[in-house]
């Protein structure tokens, strides 16, 4: 058996649901007794930053006992969620799904919707998951290379390229096949906290149109979701409307939010399959004519093999970030940025050079790569449709200036080896101050990672607008970045104070992947 903090009895904790222009006050009371504090962040809410929920950044926490009144205008509309910013309480249940209502009509319509609460459960202890792979990286991923398969890549690929590649791994430290830290090998993966053998049933009549609310709650979980037989039209990302895409399936990174329609004309069930990125377990529910109905559920698909080309490691040229700074031709290096040498990190696009013997750093990636175009590693090659951050067009007011002011940028930097995640080679413990936005200004942020791993990064307070080529670029709360890869967002902080930006991977922020940004 395991212990849950949960939220009025439950897990997930209960649907709140609030109205576009609402004054809301929510009471959180602390009720865990043996704990220091407890919080609940509004994810992806714009809020006055005391009431972002963060203890240590913008309040002390709710200690327990007592009860913390969270006072709000409620200035958007769309699928988020809430959780725990305390700790490892989320891990162990301490989140759930908010639906704020829009009061102008939506887009697009539809019959009936359903919440689908993505999350991953453990009988173990939070604290005893991070104490392990701690100790070692890779503890629960039981899907290691076997000598069998050494044998087959020097058939396909021939002895000195794949002796080449093990080299090159060993240097790094790393495997290619450390997809997820934590696996299916202790994890349940939970819809609506229902695990696959409850199959949570979601019910339709033949020719609606349904809506699916998809919330990433996991703690270490991306997902691919996807309902064999049946199309999918995205028209949210996280709670902002894009240009309805029709696909097959889709990755929902940890903390991401996704609306799809469904339009099921049969009159039977259709499974809806939510695979673990490193494939080792699922998530699943059904969607069926009457109650007690199930379809087939299809088999996990192979582990993903990361390739060094995949981490940007591979011989590619040196155009993206060798000394001539060129931006792959991006049409935004025409305009000349002012950089303002009063504000700390780095203020443009640039190498990163950590110091010497950081041992937080195992890897800089000298030609990281634009990959909005592509699905992500173990995805497109099954001849159905994936949605690609390429694909999100905005359909939302654009009220911001495109034109930026100023750029930074933020280098995602980790030591595998000894569990290190940080930003610019430095973990939260040992950054000198936060990263300063100024109130207002139109900033692009550079993110770059040089990690073998994908991190959903995630920016409190204010709206990150992907720079995927889009002519109204989409609002994200949380990107989802690829090994590799970089990318660029424009930002206007809108409220000033302190707001938390990390990696929503629970055990990487823990592990250091976490700072301050502050708004003045």
């Amino acid at each position: 058996e395991g212990t849950s903090t949960g939220i009025n009895g439950t897990v997930p904790g209960p649907l709140v649901r609030l109205r576009e222009g609402d004054e809301v006050a929510l009471n959180v009371t602390n009720a865990l007794m043996d704990t220091e504090h407890a919080s609940i962040h509004w994810h992806g809410i714009l809020v006055p930053f005391r009431m972002d929920g963060v203890p240590g950044v913008n309040f002390n926490g709710i200690q327990p006992g007592e009860t913390y009144e969270y006072a709000y205008r409620v200035k958007q509309a769309g699928t988020y969620w809430y959780h725990s910013h305390s700790f490892l309480q989320e891990q162990s249940g301490t989140y759930g799904p908010l639906i704020i209502d829009p009061k102008d009509r939506e887009p697009f319509s539809y019959d009936r919707e359903y919440v689908l609460v993505l999350s991953d459960w453990v009988f173990q202890d939070p604290e005893t998951i991070f104490r392990n792979i701690n100790l070692v990286g890779h503890y629960y991923n039981f899907q290691r290379r076997t000598v069998w398969e050494f044998f087959r890549d020097v058939s396909e690929r021939g002895l000195k390229q794949t002796t080449a590649d093990r080299v090159a791994w060993g240097k790094m430290r790393m495997s290619p096949v450390d997809l997820l830290d934590v696996t299916g090998a202790v994890y349940t993966y939970l819809m609506n906290g229902r695990s696959p053998a409850m199959n949570w049933t979601a019910l339709f009549d033949p020719g609606e149109t349904i809506r699916l609310r998809v919330i990433n709650a996991s703690a270490m979980t991306n997902f691919d979701v996807r309902i064999p037989g049946l199309n999918l039209t995205v028209v949210q990302a996280d709670g902002k409307n894009v240009r309805p895409v029709e696909v097959h399936e889709f990755r929902i990174g940890v903390a991401e939010t996704y609306d799809v329609l469904v339009r099921p004309r049969e009159d039977k069930p259709f499974t809806i399959f939510a695979e673990s990125l490193d494939r080792s377990g699922y998530a699943r529910g059904t969607l069926a004519p009457e109650p007690g109905l199930e379809a087939a559920v299809p088999a996990l698909r192979p582990r993903p093999v990361r390739t060094l080309e995949d981490i940007g490691m591979g011989m590619m040229d040196d155009k993206i970030f060798g000394g001539g700074m060129d931006h792959g031709g991006m049409e935004h290096q025409k305009h000349t940025m002012k950089h303002d040498p009063d504000l700390p990190g780095p203020n443009k696009p640039q190498p990163f050079k950590p110091e010497k013997g950081n041992s937080n750093v195992a890897m800089v990636i000298n030609n990281p790569k634009i990959r909005l175009d592509e699905p992500g590693i173990g995805l497109g090659e099954d001849g159905w449709r994936v949605l690609t951050y390429q694909d999100l067009v905005s359909v939302e007011p654009q009220i911001y200036q495109e034109q930026a002011e100023r750029e930074m940028t933020i280098n995602i930097t980790a030591n595998m080896e000894r569990y290190m995640f940080s930003f610019d080679g430095k973990k939260f413990t040992e950054h000198p101050g936060p990263y300063l936005f100024k109130h207002n200004e139109r900033l692009r942020l550079f993110l770059v990672n040089h990690t073998m791993m994908e991190h959903p990064i995630h920016l409190h307070g204010m709206w990150m607008q992907l720079e995927n080529g889009a002519n109204a670029l989409p609002f994200k709360h949380t990107i989802l970045v690829k090994p590799g890869e970089y990318l660029s967002v424009l930002i206007t902080p809108i409220e000033k104070g302190d707001w938390a930006f990390h990696c929503h991977l629970l055990y990487h922020m823990e592990a250091g992947m976490f700072q301050v940004v502050r708004v003045a």
